[in-house]
């Protein structure tokens, strides 16, 4: 079954969310979620389509073959409850992700097998390479007769208990350089079960139905077979999954905001005994226009972080990093300005507008999972200076198949990408599409809206400018410069730029298309012209025009029951 097939179908068989009758919506999964368990039925549903093979790359007999379309699977799921999509499935990708890109034939057809059989692998991650603040423990692994012995404790893993396979990163020695840790991959079921103990769930404000148990493991020996890579590999396959992983988080983000925007906007309309509604104030119609574009923007970004694992394996790295951190940030701060529209009803857990405040509590564990914010821009500076040296205003455009919603893409390899990218063809599109404006040889929406977009067109690629003259004074090497409060709001800014590019690249890539909506330069020049107010950059008069054109889009995807993101899918 193709993937559009299998979007629509997972989408029917959840049903419509809204409605009170339906055994899978609202109300039975804010119910759930209160007492603290992942709704039985949902599982079922997961379990009959099959989730776990979409976690499973094809040659390994499941239906992985292109990252773009394991990020729209996804979110039917996540519009509905992350714990679900969490603790079902998508951690357990997290968890072979180290597998599927460093292991040998024999540990990925193992990992493959667990998944198609239905059972789950949790991941136990040292606290460096996890990026969060739950618990600082950690495993070490001793070499003892050929084979490894395993102790330690961690009290915060996801899917403790429930786990067959555990990926385990252990220290197994004191060398500096980030070879102080390595990946073990083992059957739970094949160790001494007297050496392993269950720790106490642990209670989270956000994503309240996943497990978050603990493990404590004393003396269990483990095969040397168990060895993921090479010894000390663990930091390196730690950062290379975070490539395949990365890509993800801005359509897990954005399924769950748009569940929260779809009950906000349900809220504005909302007619009043008087005969006005919440709609007519101007701040409320900003803020729902405001979210549809951040939606877009995480969407935009979100595309290219998963279509350039295919086509960009050298390149990618900067654009997988940027959508995982900048995706959550625009969305957590669109949340925010909802909240207030809301009014008290954002506190509500049940009922009509229960699902904004599930939706507000998981989105902090959802985008935090396998590394922090600061965690990603730390990946992002090193690579700014040699970017800023030799590839800003130089490097080609990349090719139009990034931008393609759908077209078709190279087989997936999912060890290919390349820690550090050799250029930034991303930045390029921003340049190739200012240029185009410039000349008039690309379409505008008459003669006002081509200048509005030309003008933050040209803003942000004076932007890359001055970031290109800040990063070239920075010599190759000097780690203080880098991470200097300073350094981090530039790679903020940065991001940004990015996030620009790819709306740019989408709407030029689109505006031959099906896709009215698409096609149309109102939502590029909204979405450039809130980049460009974030910046602190010069702007132009305010495009009213183009943000009606969108708010119009809000609610007519409201009312027709279509997604909030680049694809505009038909809902239950």
């Amino acid at each position: 079954m193709a993937a559009e097939d299998r979007i629509d179908a997972l989408e029917r068989a959840f049903g419509a969310l809204e409605d009170p009758r339906n055994p899978l919506g609202r109300d039975a999964l804010l119910a759930a979620d209160a007492r603290g368990e992942v709704l039985a039925e949902a599982e079922r549903v997961l379990d009959d389509h099959g989730l776990n093979e979409e976690f499973v790359p094809r040659p390994l007999g499941g239906r992985l073959t292109r990252m773009d379309e394991l990020g729209r699977v996804l979110r039917p799921v996540f519009r509905r409850d992350a714990s679900l999509g969490f603790g079902y499935g998508l951690n357990c990708f997290f968890a072979a992700a180290p597998v599927w890109t460093g292991g040998d034939h024999d540990q990925r057809t193992r990992a493959a097998r667990l998944l198609l059989d239905g059972d789950r692998i949790a991941v136990v991650r040292h606290e460096v390479a996890h990026g969060n603040d739950f618990v600082r423990e950690e495993f070490s692994a001793e070499p003892s007769g050929g084979g490894f012995r395993l102790n330690g404790s961690k009290a915060v893993i996801a899917n403790a208990s429930r786990a067959a396979g555990l990926v385990v990163f252990a220290r197994t020695g004191e060398a500096a350089g980030g070879r102080s840790h390595s990946v073990l991959f083992v059957d739970r079921r094949e160790l001494p079960a007297d050496r392993i103990e269950d720790l106490a769930r642990r209670t989270t404000n956000g994503m309240r139905s996943a497990e978050f148990g603990g493990l404590r493991v004393t003396d269990c020996p483990v095969p040397a077979e168990a060895l993921v890579g090479k010894l000390g590999d663990g930091y390196e396959l730690s950062l290379r999954s975070s490539l395949v992983i990365r890509g993800l988080i801005p359509s897990i983000v954005l399924a769950g905001a748009d569940t929260a925007l779809r009950t906000v906007a349900r809220f504005a309309v909302r007619r009043r005994p008087d005969g006005h509604s919440s709609l007519d104030v101007q701040h409320v119609r900003d803020v729902l226009t405001g979210a549809f574009l951040d939606l877009l923007l995480s969407d935009c970004l979100a595309l290219v972080a998963t279509r350039g694992l295919h086509l960009l394996p050298n390149q990618m790295s900067a654009y997988a990093a940027a959508a995982a951190y900048l995706a959550p940030r625009l969305i957590s701060e669109s949340m925010d300005e909802m909240s207030a529209v809301l009014g008290e009803e954002s506190f509500a857990e049940d009922g009509t507008y229960g699902m904004f405040q599930k939706q507000l509590r998981d989105l902090p564990v959802t985008s935090l999972g396998h590394a922090g914010s600061a965690g990603r821009q730390v990946s992002i500076l090193p690579q700014l200076p040699f970017f800023a040296r030799h590839s800003w205003f130089s490097d080609p455009e990349p090719p139009p198949a990034l931008f393609d919603l759908r077209g078709p893409l190279p087989e997936l390899d999912l060890g290919a990408p390349a820690l550090l990218g050799d250029s930034d063809p991303l930045a390029a599109a921003l340049i190739t599409v200012t240029d185009l404006l410039e000349s008039g040889a690309s379409p505008g929406a008459g003669a006002d809206g081509e200048a509005q977009l030309r003008f933050l067109a040209r803003g942000l690629t004076s932007e890359l400018d001055e970031l290109r003259k800040v990063f070239a004074e920075i010599a190759p090497g000097d780690r203080k410069a880098l991470i200097s409060p300073h350094s981090f709001g530039l790679a903020d800014r940065y991001a940004l730029v990015l996030a620009a590019a790819a709306c740019l690249g989408v709407w030029r890539a689109q505006r031959d298309g099906a896709d009215a909506f698409l096609a149309d330069p109102a939502w590029p020049t909204a979405a450039l012209y809130r980049l460009c107010r974030r910046l602190g950059l010069p702007l132009p008069d305010r495009p009213a025009a183009s943000e009606q054109r969108v708010l119009a889009e809000v609610l007519g995807r409201l009312h027709g029951r279509r997604s909030y993101d680049l694809y505009g899918t038909a809902l239950a």
